[in-house]
């Protein structure tokens, strides 16, 4: 019993897990599965290997069986090696085809689970496991969701099985009591038939109720997975970078874009404006740019510069209310514009085409 399983009751964890958590638990080998799955799997794979085997195991059986009685009266009891060699020469041969069906079967429950997994952490020492939180371990196990939901499920199953096979018994009861009246080996073939329904039947009971079973253990595993704010926060620290490094980065680039200015809005090829209280400077490569990518840009006096650094380099000045608001808002400078406002800057750059007489090539 592992403390991790009580990660969902503890406060706080209101966050879905990221995909990082997600990959670190699967390598711990903590992944949704329902043991009910990989057992009525194997179940049904046995049920139906018995019945395409059942004539070759029952030929088998009697021949082993008549191989004993054979010499039931000619070995001395002394002579047990010739009766273990034989038992050994036939038990593997009746048994072994069964048992490689269950435990293909055994593995094909978990893997379509799952899928391929091989870890070795589930076994390995760990203290949380020897010395459980006794008083979580038994508000989980009796007084919490789970636990009315594995007992809901457990009697249901008894219920369930237990009336689809009364009804089989039943129809086929008068049946059954005139077995005594017919040949052995018909009355076994016909029992044997009734037993082979019955488990067919209960094993694709079984596999329909563990299909509900698996959703509600995946879900289950989401919840035990979940994290608080601060877990999320200080992953993508470890992952992303921490946010006020990255910040002060960016700010300290913008800082070296925002002095190189004069040279910046030289080479614009449009600086789109508010008229007076925004200026936008933007630059469109084709070659080289998916999108305009905004050289500079200012406020009130940093766009009264800009405009007056146009005016003298020659660069056409357009403008546009909406979008001059809009990118100084929400484009920082050497970012390139959002899709959003590709319909828009076809616009402006189609003017500065029809003043200039230079083709920018866009969209």
């Amino acid at each position: 019993m592992h403390l991790q399983w009580f990660a969902a009751e503890d406060e706080g964890r209101t966050e879905d897990p990221t995909e990082q958590k997600i990959r670190k638990s699967r390598e711990e080998g903590k992944v949704a599965k329902s043991p009910d799955v990989s057992s009525a799997v194997v179940m049904l794979f046995s049920v139906v290997a018995l019945g395409l085997l059942g004539r070759y195991m029952m030929d088998l059986i009697l021949e082993m069986t008549l191989f004993y009685l054979a010499r039931a009266g000619e070995l001395d009891p002394g002579e047990s090696g010739l009766l273990m060699r034989a038992f050994y020469g036939f038990f593997p041969r009746i048994i072994l085809p069964l048992v490689l069906v269950s435990f293909v079967a055994a593995i094909f429950g978990n893997v379509v689970q799952f899928g391929f997994l091989f870890t070795t952490k589930p076994i390995s020492p760990d203290l949380n496991r020897v010395a459980p939180n006794v008083g979580k371990w038994a508000k989980r196990s009796f007084l919490s969701v789970e636990a009315l939901y594995n007992f809901m499920r457990n009697i249901g199953k008894v219920i369930l099985i237990g009336t689809v096979s009364y009804v089989l018994v039943r129809s086929r009861f008068d049946t059954l009591v005139s077995m005594i009246r017919l040949p052995y080996e018909r009355s076994f073939a016909y029992v044997a038939q009734t037993v082979f329904i019955l488990l067919l039947t209960a094993s694709l009971l079984l596999l329909f109720i563990s299909l509900f079973d698996y959703a509600f253990q995946r879900q289950q595993h989401r919840e035990q997975l979940k994290m608080t704010k601060q877990e999320v926060k200080e992953e993508r620290k470890q992952f992303e970078g921490d946010p006020q490094v990255k910040n002060r980065m960016r700010q300290r680039m913008q800082d070296l874009l925002s002095r190189n200015m004069v040279q910046n809005v030289q080479t614009a090829d449009v600086v789109v404006t508010n008229p007076t209280h925004f200026a936008v400077a933007l630059r469109y490569d084709p070659a080289t740019m998916n999108a305009p990518t905004v050289t500079a840009k200012g406020q009130d006096e940093a766009a009264f510069r800009i405009r007056r650094i146009a005016e003298e380099a020659g660069v056409p000045l357009i403008e546009n209310k909406p979008l001059a608001r809009a990118v100084y808002a929400e484009v920082e400078i050497g970012d390139e514009i959002p899709e959003k406002y590709f319909e828009a800057m076809v616009i402006v750059l189609r003017e500065v085409y029809r003043m200039t007489g230079k083709k920018v090539m866009y969209g």
